[in-house]
């Protein structure tokens, strides 16, 4: 890119930094951790838009295959709040408290050694149980109107339009980023309900045993349905604990990660 390129996206970079701040009533991009959350997946970061996850918006992430991937998608959201939560520690000044993370949920099997594996401290976790859909959805406007908070959950079995523009509508008010994992106690039949979410994320499982090395970092494919401002694509994305982010996870060599060909029935 040349000079003239390179001094537009510069402008462009602190219009949508004082959008941002207009938008929020003064604050400072800065206080958020900027307008986006790099992931530490290059391929990743340069398709979203802002060159990672948008921030201080509503963000949707439910399992491929519906309740028997509940762990996976909820591990997924647990890596993105790891990632921020470490972003945004390393932007404040030294010795400030970071903000904790309200989830809430109508169940009961949030798993605190589970959080620390995926390397989320419990210890900023705010648990709110809730008592259905409903009331998860009213905890979770609550919080947004929070800025104490660095991030809000909540587990759902769907999401409609008009609530998902609700939580929207909070995130982008209050500066706090908001998260809607999705828990179904059936499969999903036909086509996704339209969404107001900025993000729209799909995860499925993927194996991490290694011949000789027994298993490896977790392992997801990461399908964005939907992006305002990105097109939407598909990764193999594993965690690394070195970095404390996503990186693009390499085949296995000996061709498990491949699914196995379909064959046609005889006759």
């Amino acid at each position: 890119m040349g000079r003239d390129g390179t001094g537009r996206a510069d402008r462009l970079a602190t219009l949508r930094t004082e959008v941002w701040r207009l938008e929020r009533g003064g604050a400072r991009a800065e206080d958020a951790g900027g307008l986006s959350l790099p992931l530490g997946a290059t391929a990743l970061d340069t398709h979203l838009p802002d060159g990672g996850l948008p921030l201080a918006c509503l963000h949707e992430i439910e399992g491929a295959l519906a309740e028997r991937d509940d762990g996976v998608a909820t591990g997924f959201c647990l890596a993105l709040l790891a990632r921020l939560t470490a972003h945004l520690a390393a932007a404040r000044p030294r010795g400030a408290v970071l903000c904790p993370v309200l989830w809430v949920t109508p169940w009961r099997d949030l798993h605190a050694p589970g959080l620390a594996a995926s390397g989320f401290d419990p210890g900023r976790l705010l648990l709110v149980r809730a008592g259905g859909t409903a009331e998860v959805l009213w905890a979770m406007e609550e919080g947004l109107r929070c800025p104490d908070l660095l991030a809000v959950v909540g587990e759902v079995e769907a999401l409609d339009r008009t609530a998902g523009r609700r939580l929207q509508l909070a995130a982008e008010a209050g500066g706090v980023t908001a998260f809607a994992l999705h828990r179904r106690l059936r499969p999903q039949r036909g086509a996704a309900a339209p969404s107001a979410a900025t993000t729209r994320w799909r995860i499925g499982p993927e194996t991490t045993c290694r011949p000789g090395r027994g298993i490896g970092p977790a392992r997801w494919r990461a399908e964005l349905m939907r992006c305002r401002g990105a097109a939407p694509g598909q990764w193999l994305l594993e965690w690394n604990d070195a970095t404390g982010g996503f990186a693009l996870a390499a085949p296995l060599r000996d061709g498990t990660v491949a699914p196995p060909p379909l064959r046609r029935r005889a006759g």
